[in-house]
């Protein structure tokens, strides 16, 4: 159980970033008075891409959803809120969006340096790409 009030001092998440190897942190507040370029960065979130490394968010506040594509390339949408953590791995093809609050205050995890970078679809030619698709075949079996 992560305490999403007591982040700073909580020993949960302390663990996680300590057997992750989560490095380096910050938090990202996404609602329209306190995100510059707001409107610009809601439509580049919920554009579908991946990322060459895993993507891991914890919710501190509010709320949203992740889409993510299935091994049929079939949408899911995954509610998240305060208190809820997820990984999705390099090379998935996701999006995200906030729910009818239109506020969430999210902490961004990565292992070494951050890398930013969005790869919208297509983008099955990357090696994270072929990579997790060789995952999703090797799960199937």
């Amino acid at each position: 159980q992560l305490d999403a009030d007591n982040y700073e001092t909580d020993p949960c998440l302390k663990e996680i970033r300590r057997a992750e190897n989560y490095s380096w942190m910050d938090i990202i507040t996404i609602h329209k008075d306190k995100l510059p370029n707001y409107e610009e960065k809601i439509k580049t979130f919920y554009e579908e891409h991946l990322h060459l490394d895993d993507e891991i968010r914890y919710i501190l506040d509010g709320s949203g959803y992740f889409d993510v594509r299935d091994k049929d390339d079939k949408w899911i949408r995954i509610s998240m809120e305060k208190g809820d953590m997820i990984t999705l791995p390099a090379g998935i093809y996701h999006r995200f969006t906030l729910d009818e609050n239109n506020y969430v205050k999210a902490m961004r995890l990565f292992v070494g340096e951050p890398v930013w970078t969005p790869y919208n679809r297509p983008a099955d030619d990357l090696p994270a790409r072929k990579q997790y698709m060789n995952f999703l075949a090797e799960e199937a079996q």
